[in-house]
């Protein structure tokens, strides 16, 4: 019952959907007992010979009004029930993904896709049952459970009642023994379906490197041996859940032999008469559903138990990025940040040291470097996807620690080197961050990033779907969507994280004079291993192993004959030799 104390916040929420239902649960468990009375005095009037045709039709009649009653009921408090049970499942998935939204890079660095989903889809369904069915087996088995011993003991007979609960002491015993094993047992069996998403969410997502490298058999080796997993945590979830119906049922067969053993000797001894002894054995009739809801609301209960264990342990965990109250408009957006050192949580390596970089509004600053050397590090920092205390940021004199993150963050538009791109239309892709976007605009932020002319050549244009993740584009078109995307933003700042490397030289440069001619007055960042992207850059900043080498414009790079020049030298060969 631990369950239904923490969620208490929820049926305090929903509080007048409840008592409804609970209101028509009492109502309706009052009304059933009728038919057994009546039939016991039926049995009693046949028995003395007093009863007629024309009042076993009144009885009968009767019966069908109440049963036509009981139904409406029925319904309605099933709607007030279930409803708001649904109403639980939807708050807990919104407030699941609101608090993973706001979670920084490293929570989903140790959390993989498909344990998400397994929490979000199947844990949460568990808690919902709990909130519907748990509560019904708990107040209709409860109510159910007290009417039917209130009646069998004061207007029957007590004795009776007592041999026929002597069975029940030792089922309690049994069901408490099965509920804690069905706990650790569900709790095994969520996990294995969540490492089971996972394998078949990796798999999917690498489906053409398995096919490129010949692997599906390496792959549905790895599938199988977690799907045996699951199949085997589901089957001990079953195993122990299957023990409840048999001793439930064991139970109730023993109370009706004692009952009618017992019963029958008193009907013999004329302590009640034959149509009592029917009414009481149609009452223990319906002590079977408070029986089995018993053993229903256990089972439901541990299931719940440790379904919400693991949602709210997520909820707990996805603590999101600190940040500010303050917010700040721009339409031009200068940069200092400050860095003494930084790593990635629960990594104690170093990645960047002692960085400082300064750039003015509408300038354009390269990073470059080898690879693992920072690059994309820096980029992350300054969108704000990983916590830092000892970094200092700021943009146009505002602290990004005052600021919130949505105010600083609708400043910045980014294009990573590996973009994403959704299950719909190009043109729907591209006005991504601008839904309210015209065609004219979209197809303009296109030709700016080279792809308009692509784009034509599909069967359907811009309404061409681009299947998911974009697998239907090649690496330069899909850079290049996700380039027109973020221009469409037309943010004061545009951030490329090798943006470009998908393209060959000659678009490269078509995009860099396109965007040099649009974004004039606006700041852009270029981080990537070709100098080219660079070379007309109003800084440029050279990374090797987390710490700044060079920096300086390009011909004062290429005097000062370091890695910079090395790098170029070697990539105008590269080229020239490419050319031939």
């Amino acid at each position: 019952m631990h369950l239904f104390w923490k969620l208490r916040w929820f049926f305090q929420l929903e509080r007048k959907r409840y008592l409804s239902a609970v209101t028509a649960l009492l109502i309706i468990s009052g009304l059933v007992m009728i038919p057994p009375k009546l039939a016991g005095y039926i049995v009693d009037q046949i028995n003395q010979q007093h009863l007629n045709a024309d009042q076993l039709l009144q009885y009968c009649g009767g019966l069908a009004l109440l049963a036509l009653f009981i139904y409406g009921l029925r319904v309605l408090w099933r709607i007030w029930l279930f409803g708001a049970s649904h109403h639980l499942g939807a708050i807990l998935r919104q407030q699941l993904f609101n608090r993973l939204v706001s979670c920084n890079s490293a929570f989903y660095q140790q959390h993989p896709s498909g344990d998400l989903l397994a929490r979000a889809t199947q844990d949460v369904d568990a808690v919902v049952m709990t909130a519907g069915e748990g509560v019904l087996a708990m107040i209709d088995g409860l109510l159910t459970g007290i009417i039917v011993l209130f009646i069998m003991s004061f207007f029957i007979s007590w004795p009776l009642t007592l041999v026929a609960l002597l069975p029940w002491p030792v089922m309690g015993f049994f069901m408490y023994r099965i509920s804690q094993q069905l706990f650790s047992a569900f709790h095994t069996s969520q996990t294995a379906f969540s490492e089971l998403n996972d394998c078949v969410q990796e798999q999917l997502s690498g489906i053409r490197l398995v096919k490129a490298c010949g692997q599906e058999h390496y792959a549905q080796h790895l599938f199988q041996q977690q799907a045996v997993k699951a199949t085997d945590a589901s089957f001990a979830v079953a195993k122990v859940d299957s023990q409840y119906d048999p001793v439930i049922t064991l139970t109730v067969a023993s109370s009706f032999l004692l009952s009618v053993a017992f019963g029958g000797w008193l009907v013999a001894n004329n302590r009640i008469t034959l149509g009592e002894l029917t009414s009481f054995t149609m009452y223990l009739g319906f002590l079977i559903w408070p029986m089995f809801a018993f053993g229903w609301l256990l089972n439901i209960m541990e299931r719940g138990a440790a379904a919400y264990e693991r949602v709210q342990s997520l909820i707990d965990e996805a603590i999101p990025l600190p940040e500010g109250k303050a917010s700040f408009s721009a339409q031009t957006i200068s940069i200092n940040l400050e860095l003494h050192h930084f790593h990635y949580p629960a990594y104690s390596t170093c990645v960047l040291h002692a960085l400082k970089i300064q750039v003015s509004s509408g300038q354009t600053l390269g990073i470059l470097g080898p690879t693992g050397c920072g690059k994309s590090t820096v980029l992350k920092l300054l969108m704000g996807l990983y916590p830092c205390s000892n970094l200092q940021l700021f943009f146009n004199e505002h602290s990004y620690r005052v600021c919130t993150a949505h105010s600083w963050r609708k400043h910045i538009a980014y294009v990573p080197q590996d973009p994403f791109l959704f299950s719909m239309s190009i043109a729907e892709n591209i006005a991504l961050g601008k839904p309210d976007a015209s065609i004219e605009e979209i197809q303009q932020a296109a030709q700016i990033a080279d792809i308009h002319e692509d784009i034509t050549l599909f069967p359907q244009g811009y309404n061409t779907q681009v299947g998911e993740r974009g697998v239907t584009l090649s690496g330069g078109q899909r850079q290049r969507l996700a380039i027109a995307r973020a221009l469409l933003l037309d943010a004061p700042l545009l951030i490329l994280d090798d943006a470009l490397s998908a393209v060959d030289v000659k678009t490269e440069q078509a995009i860099l004079s396109n965007l040099k001619h649009v974004r004039q007055n606006c700041t852009t960042i270029i981080a990537g291993h070709r100098i080219s992207a660079t070379t007309d850059a109003d800084q440029i900043i050279v990374l090797q192993q987390g710490k700044l080498i060079e920096q300086g414009k390009h011909n004062e790079l290429l005097n000062h004959n370091g890695w910079y020049a090395q790098a170029y030298h070697y990539q105008q060969l590269e080229q020239r030799i490419n050319a031939r």
